[in-house]
């Protein structure tokens, strides 16, 4: 369904040349082009912004991590301490 021939494209070059003329096609050409870039633009746009989030999100749940290890350390390192105390 996707996969078009070099008998298809011909036959929408002339319908398309029949249509607007062999004047406008350029301009419709150019036009497509554009649209084309402009398209893949936001695309990469949109896929650079999420990657960007998830580097964050990566970023923010490792900081989390760390600091809760950091905490269960100091939490051990006070209740050793008191521990010793005791004795």
């Amino acid at each position: 369904m996707g996969n078009l021939g070099v008998g298809e494209i011909v036959l929408i070059l002339l319908v398309l040349l029949l249509l607007f003329g062999a004047k406008r096609l350029p301009e419709l050409a150019k036009g497509l082009g554009k649209s084309l870039r402009e398209f893949k633009k936001a695309t990469k746009d949109i896929q650079d912004e999420i990657e960007d989030t998830i580097n964050t999100d990566k970023q923010i749940e490792s900081s989390k991590s760390r600091l809760h290890e950091n905490k269960k350390k100091s939490v051990d390192n006070e209740e050793s301490k008191v521990g010793k105390t005791k004795e």
